[in-house]
């Protein structure tokens, strides 16, 4: 075996080791996500719809957090940016500003 062989396995295998740690990597961040929970909803009656009404001209939008609770949207928002989301096991929290 010569040297080149030698060289070629150990790219290799470095090569291995850096994808997995890049999966890795993807997997935590992925975990520890900013994206807050999404449902389709009517804008003007909360309603809660199927996820197809918010695609394609639907008749609905996407609602950010909250809940679900007698069939309307509660608790969150039609602004993704006002709603965080606490990472892993942390809870969707509305946020608002007073003036």
């Amino acid at each position: 075996m010569d040297t080149s062989d030698t060289n070629r396995r150990r790219m290799r295998s470095g090569a291995v080791a850096l994808g997995g740690m890049g999966l890795l990597a993807a997997t935590l961040v992925a975990c520890g996500s900013s994206e807050p929970d999404k449902r389709c909803a009517s804008r003007s009656t909360l309603e809660h719809l199927n996820a197809k009404e918010c695609r394609t001209g639907g008749r609905g939008a996407y609602y950010y957090g909250g809940s679900v609770s007698n069939g309307k949207v509660t608790g969150g928002s039609f602004d993704k940016s006002a709603v965080t989301r606490g990472g892993i096991g942390g809870g969707s929290h509305s946020g608002s500003s007073g003036g």
